[in-house]
């Protein structure tokens, strides 16, 4: 029976998702601002609160698709925004999950809620640098949380050497969100990057209707019932416990 059970699960999981897909909303820039706002001043929710239910989604996620086995080196590309925080969250989480990580963070936010994030990467024996690589093949993952929903083009001058080098690497990409440097509710660019998992966040962005990748996720499982039905989210049903769960 227990065997029967564990196998009936499973089928449900898969099958869940699929059908949940099809329905699921997709947020326009505006409707994922004004979400966040509204967690913020209604629900009372702080910004480490969600960073922390993000960046342990997003982690979780990754160790699904991509398992430290397999994909033991790690480098999170980290942006000064929230999206940022979530990769870095993230790297705590995939450091515990027997992962190497290393941070690429260039514009650092000097402020105490991402000191502190940064602090517990490198305690956590996550190395944390403003220099980044030029050979990228070193790694076996990338995670991208450079550019969130907030972002608008075009990318700026400091960010661009990186967005190059993700352009040019042939090892898998995992974006937070929103795939780094792609227009929120347009289609992305030509030369665009082309990540293979795509984590979003609360609900898919529009733009995720374009994302072509082999994975992905939703994460952030967080939403008050009533805010999912304001926004007419309708989000897929998380099975058992989990915190993410694939689109």
């Amino acid at each position: 029976m227990l065997y029967v059970q564990t196998v009936l699960r499973k089928l449900i999981s898969n099958i869940l998702p699929r059908q949940s897909f099809k329905m699921v909303k997709y947020l326009k820039q505006d409707e994922a601002i004004n979400i966040d706002q509204e967690l913020f001043n209604v629900y009372k929710f702080s910004v480490d609160q969600l960073m922390e239910l993000a960046g342990l989604s997003c982690a979780t996620a990754i160790q699904k698709c991509f398992p430290p086995i397999s994909h033991q080196r790690v480098l999170v590309l980290c942006g000064p925004g929230n999206n940022g925080g979530d990769g870095l969250v993230c790297s705590r989480h995939m450091q515990l999950f027997g992962y190497s990580c290393e941070i690429y963070y260039p514009v650092r936010t000097d402020k105490l809620l991402y000191n502190n994030l940064m602090h517990q990467c490198e305690t956590s024996g996550v190395l944390v640098s403003d220099f980044l690589s030029e050979n990228m093949s070193t790694y076996d993952l990338i995670v991208d949380a450079l550019f969130g929903f907030s972002f608008k083009p075009p990318v700026r001058s400091k960010f661009l050497p990186v967005m190059n080098a993700l352009k040019k690497t042939n090892k898998p990409i995992c974006s937070i969100d929103v795939p780094s440097g792609w227009s929120i509710e347009g289609v992305p660019d030509k030369d665009a990057i082309n990540p293979d998992m795509l984590i979003s966040l609360t609900a898919p962005k529009e733009c995720a209707r374009s994302f072509k990748g082999k994975y992905h996720y939703l994460g952030g499982r967080f939403i008050p019932k009533k805010l999912e039905e304001k926004y007419q989210l309708k989000l897929p049903t998380y099975p058992d416990a989990e915190c993410c769960i694939k689109l």
